[in-house]
């Protein structure tokens, strides 16, 4: 045991107490740990539903109004947490569920839901009617990655001047690079001409109407 000297308990350099030690309160409120302020959950859950009475859905519960504590318990007992769903109707509504793997498949399903809302775009590919092997090969690499992202890639042949006699040409090519496209691609219609251009469209496979 400490004993004091004469004049009183030694003080730490500085005077007063150390901010911070020996557990105590730091200035204004509790040491941070376990008596820290939750951050706000996007559901009241468990002790946080301060209503007296709660209606309780799901398929592990007999649907009906109970008192919360009661519901609470029922909670407990299956290792589930009691979680409000609807806070707005009187009673509450609330579930028992496992609360982590709830907003996991929340989340989920919002991000699938946003991938299907996906507004596609339309790629266009140029080429002219003498565009060589290496040309074509880089310019079908990238009409791939289009169709994968879930875009469409308008692909088209430009004819300048005298090089509009050469539609023939033009036409086959399209036709290739439809074939080069086939497993991932899906050409809409047969090449056309628009003005002084051919022009062909391709959709992702597995989205043609």
């Amino acid at each position: 045991m400490a004993v004091p000297q004469k004049g009183g308990f030694n003080k730490p350099p500085g005077g007063g107490f150390r901010p911070g030690g020996g557990g105590g309160f730091n200035k204004g409120g509790f040491n941070r740990g376990r008596f820290a302020p939750r951050r706000e959950a996007e559901h009241r859950i468990n002790h946080f539903i301060r209503v007296p009475q709660v209606r309780l859905v799901g398929e592990n519960v007999e649907v009906g109004i109970y008192n919360t504590q009661d519901a609470l318990k029922m909670a407990q007992d299956q290792g589930l947490d009691l979680v409000e769903i609807s806070p707005t109707v009187d009673p509450p509504v609330c579930k028992i569920i496992d609360y982590n793997k709830f907003l996991y498949d929340k989340k989920k399903k919002e991000k699938e839901m946003k991938a299907k809302s996906k507004v596609s775009e339309v790629k266009e590919i140029r080429f002219t009617p003498n565009t060589d092997d290496h040309d074509f090969d880089f310019k079908a690499k990238h009409a791939e990655g289009f169709l994968k992202d879930g875009n469409k890639v308008k692909a088209y042949v430009q004819f300048k001047g005298r090089a509009i006699q050469f539609q023939e040409r033009g036409q086959l090519l399209l036709l290739k690079f439809a074939e080069r496209l086939a497993e991932i691609g899906v050409l809409e219609s047969m090449p056309k001409m628009e003005g002084r251009r051919m022009l062909a469209m391709f959709a992702p496979k597995g989205k043609k109407k």
